[in-house]
C-alpha cells in the first residue's frame, strides 16, 4: 500500500469536510454579536493605529502562539515561523541544520528579518540567524507579506518579519524555562524585567546545547553538536516626554556537524565535517521624544559585528561582517490621518579572513534612503495608506519605490484589503546557494556586469469574522498574492570547483493563495491554514518550476485549553511534492505533533511535547547523499532529517 497516497487522500477529504462545515456555519449565522477583543498595536507600520484599522495587511503572532512554540522549541524561532501559513523554513545543510525563511515561495534573501524594527540579520550573518534567536523575550511577531519597501528598504520584496521584544512593566518579571530533548539537547533560558518612573531594564540570557544526533544510523548528524550562549540586556531611561532604550546583544556558538565518529572524537580516519564558530555582537539604540506640537521624533541605530569561521575537509572560510543602520523619522497625525517622514542609512562591509585570497569576496555597500508614508480614513468604510521611498546606493545609483494599500470595511464584520508596490535587492555573495556550497569556489561579484534585482508585487485579501453566540466564533481570511522579480541573481557552476554569480534568468514570479480559518468554541480552538504557491523561473526559452518549494501546504492545529490549568494541542502539517534541482519530484509527506502543558500555579508549569511522532524523515524515502560517507555528495533537502523527537521541561515565573 502506498502510504503517501493514502495520507494525501485522507488529508484532502478532511480538508473538503472542513470547507463544507464552514459553509454550514455561514448559512446558520443570522446575527453577529459584538465581542470585546484586546486591542493589538502594530509597530512595523510605524504608525499608532490598531491591527484592525490598518490598510496594510499585517499578521500578528501574539503571546499565546509564542508561548506554545517556545515550549516546543525554546532555543530558536524556526518552528514559530515555519508553522505559519505562507512561510516555509527551508533547511540548506544536511548536517549542520542551517535554514532560511521562504515567504510566499520566494528565496530567503527577499525577506527582511528585523528585531524591534532594526535589521540585525543580513548578508553573511543571515545563514544561521534562525538558529540563534531565543524566543523567550518576544512579545509578538509581526509579519507583513508582499512589497514592504517604503519603510524598510528594497530588500523586503517577499515581505518582512519583525520580532518585537518585551518591554519592562511596573511589576517585576522573572521567567525561567528549562528543556531537555530525546535528541540529547538541553535549553536553559531566563528573562528578567523591572522598571520605575525613571529607569527600566530587561535581560535575556540563554544557554543551548546538543549532542550530535543520527536517527537514521547513516553515520552523519541530522542534528549537529553545538553549544550557544546568548546575553541580551537593555536599559530604558524615561523622561517627562521622552524615552531612551540602549541594548546590547552577544551570541557565541560552536557548531559541529558531519561524521558522527568525528563528532565523538575519533579523528584517526578521513571524515566529512562542518565546523562552524560564530560570534555575533550588536548594539541597539531607540530614542523617542514627543514634541510640543504633539508629533513624535524617533531616532534609531544598530551596529552589528558578525564573525564566522567555517572548516570543512581541505577548505577553510572565514570573515567579518560589520553593518550599521541609522534612522530618524517624525510621526504625526489626527483622528483621520497619520503620517511619517524619515531617512535612514544602511552600511554593510565584509572582510574575508581565510579562503582563497585570489577570489576574495570583500565588499562595501552604503545606501541612503528618504521615505514618506501617510494613512488616511477617507470615510467610515474606506482607508488608504500610500508611501514613497527614494534610495541612493554607492554602487547601483537611485531607486524610486512607491507603495499603496486600500482598506474597505463597508460590509458587516468584513475587511477587504488590496495593496502593492515595487522593490529591489542589491547583489551580495551571501545567498542560500552560497551556503549550500559552503562558499567553496565562489568568485567575486562582478559589480560592473551585474544589475540590481527589481520586483513588483500585489496582495489582496478578505477577512470575515462571525460571532455566532457567546461561546462559538469563526474567522476566515483569504489572501491572493503575486510577485515578479526581474534579473534574479543565480549561482552558476563553471566547473567542478568554481561558481560565479550571474543573471541568466529574465524573471521569477510567484503567485498563489493563502487561506486561514479559526474556529473557537468554549475551551476549544481549531486552526486551519492552506498555502498554494506556484513559483516559476522564466528562462529565455522555457519556464520551469522553482525548486524546493511545496506547491501545496496544509497546517492544522486543534487546541484544548482550560485557563490556568491545562493545554493540549494536536498538530498536523502536510507538504506537497517539491521539484528538485534534478528536475524530479519529491515525495509528499505529513508531520504530526502533540503538545501538552500542565499549569500548577501562576508560577509553575510542566510541558511535554511529541514532535513528528510519525517519524517522518527524508532518509526513510531515499538516501540523502551519494558516494562514501567520508566524502558525501548531498542531494536536495526537502523533508525533516531529525525525525521523532520528544522534549519536555518546566517553566517558572516569579
Amino acid at each position: 500500500m502506498n502510504y503517501s497516497d493514502f495520507y494525501q487522500r485522507i488529508g484532502f477529504h478532511f480538508f473538503v469536510m472542513l470547507c463544507i462545515t464552514a459553509s454550514l456555519f455561514f448559512l446558520e449565522v443570522a446575527v453577529a454579536k459584538d465581542e470585546e477583543v484586546e486591542e493589538i498595536l502594530v509597530t512595523s507600520t510605524r504608525g499608532k493605529r490598531s491591527f484592525a484599522d490598518l490598510p496594510t495587511r499585517v499578521e500578528v503572532l501574539g503571546g499565546e502562539e509564542i508561548n506554545e512554540k517556545t515550549n516546543m522549541k525554546p532555543g530558536d524561532v524556526r518552528m514559530l515561523l515555519n508553522e505559519s501559513t505562507g512561510i516555509h523554513v527551508q533547511q540548506t545543510s544536511a548536517t549542520s541544520f542551517n535554514s532560511t525563511i521562504r515567504m510566499q515561495g520566494l528565496d530567503g534573501r527577499y525577506t527582511q528579518l528585523l528585531r524591534d524594527g532594526m535589521p540585525l540579520y543580513n548578508g553573511f550573518s543571515g545563514g544561521l540567524s534562525l538558529l540563534q534567536i531565543a524566543p523567550l523575550d518576544l512579545r509578538q511577531v509581526e509579519v507583513v507579506k508582499g512589497a514592504s519597501s517604503t519603510l524598510y528598504g528594497g530588500g523586503a520584496i517577499a515581505g518582512l518579519v519583525n520580532l518585537v521584544t518585551k518591554r519592562p512593566s511596573d511589576q517585576p518579571e522573572l521567567s525561567v524555562i528549562l528543556n531537555a530533548t530525546s535528541a540529547d539537547g538541553f535549553d536553559a533560558s531566563t528573562f528578567f524585567s523591572t522598571s520605575n518612573n525613571a529607569l527600566g531594564t530587561t535581560v535575556l540570557a540563554s544557554y543551548n546545547v546538543s549532542e550530535g544526533f543520527d536517527p537514521a544510523g547513516i553515520g552523519l548528524s541530522a542534528i549537529p553538536e553545538f553549544e550557544r550562549w546568548t546575553l541580551n540586556p537593555k536599559l530604558f531611561v524615561y523622561g517627562d516626554s521622552s524615552e531612551l532604550m540602549l541594548g546590547l546583544s552577544v551570541v557565541k556558538e560552536d557548531r559541529l556537524g558531519g561524521s558522527m565518529d568525528y563528532i565523538l572524537g575519533n579523528r584517526s580516519q578521513p571524515a566529512y565535517f562542518e565546523d562552524s564558530t560564530t560570534l555575533r555582537f550588536s548594539t541597539q539604540l531607540d530614542y523617542s521624544r514627543t514634541l510640543d506640537s504633539g508629533n513624535e521624533l524617533v531616532i534609531r541605530n544598530s551596529i552589528s559585528r558578525f564573525t564566522r569561521e567555517l572548516l570543512i575537509p581541505d577548505f577553510e572560510f572565514s570573515g567579518t561582517q560589520l553593518s550599521s543602520f541609522w534612522e530618524a523619522h517624525l510621526l504625526g497625525g489626527s483622528n483621520i490621518n497619520d503620517w511619517v517622514f524619515g531617512m535612514n542609512l544602511w552600511t554593510e562591509k565584509f572582510d574575508q579572513g581565510s579562503g582563497v585570497s585570489a577570489t576574495s569576496l570583500d565588499y562595501d555597500q552604503k545606501t541612503l534612503g528618504v521615505f514618506a508614508q501617510g494613512t488616511r480614513s477617507l470615510s467610515e468604510a474606506w482607508g488608504v495608506e500610500a508611501g514613497l521611498r527614494i534610495d541612493y546606493d554607492s554602487d547601483y545609483g537611485e531607486f524610486i519605490l512607491p507603495r499603496i494599500s486600500i482598506l474597505y470595511t463597508g460590509f458587516e464584520d468584513t475587511a477587504v484589503r488590496i495593496g502593492g508596490g515595487l522593490g529591489y535587492k542589491l547583489p551580495t555573495p551571501f545567498y542560500e546557494d552560497a551556503e549550500r556550497v559552503q562558499f567553496r569556489g565562489l568568485q567575486p561579484l562582478q559589480v560592473a556586469e551585474l544589475s540590481e534585482e527589481r520586483s513588483a508585487g500585489i496582495n489582496a485579501d478578505i477577512n470575515r469574522a462571525w460571532q455566532i453566540n457567546d461561546f462559538l466564533s469563526f474567522d476566515l481570511n483569504l489572501l491572493l498574492f503575486y510577485t515578479s522579480v526581474n534579473n534574479p541573481l543565480v549561482l552558476v557552476p563553471k566547473d567542478e570547483e568554481t561558481y560565479m554569480f550571474e543573471q541568466p534568468l529574465p524573471s521569477i514570479d510567484t503567485r498563489g493563495t493563502e487561506i486561514n480559518a479559526v474556529w473557537r468554541w468554549n475551551d476549544y480552538k481549531f486552526f486551519l491554514g492552506y498555502t498554494h504557491a506556484d513559483v516559476k523561473e522564466h528562462w529565455r526559452r522555457q519556464s520551469i518550476d522553482s525548486p524546493l518549494i511545496p506547491e501545496d501546504r496544509v497546517n492544522m492545529v486543534f487546541v484544548y485549553e482550560r485557563e490556568d490549568d491545562v493545554r493540549v494541542g494536536l498538530e498536523a502539517y502536510y507538504y506537497g511534492q517539491q521539484t528538485l534541482n534534478s528536475g524530479k519530484l519529491s515525495s509528499d509527506y505529513w508531520i504530526f505533533g502533540l503538545m501538552t502543558e500542565k499549569i500548577f500555579t501562576d508560577k509553575f508549569s510542566l510541558f511535554l511535547n511529541f514532535e513528528n511522532f510519525g517519524d517522518t524523515r527524508q532518509t526513510r524515502d531515499s538516501p540523502i547523499f551519494s558516494g562514501p560517507v567520508s566524502k558525501p555528495e548531498f542531494v536536495d533537502i526537502y523533508a525533516p532529517l531529525e525525525g521523532f523527537v520528544i522534549n519536555g521541561g518546566l517553566k517558572l515565573t516569579f
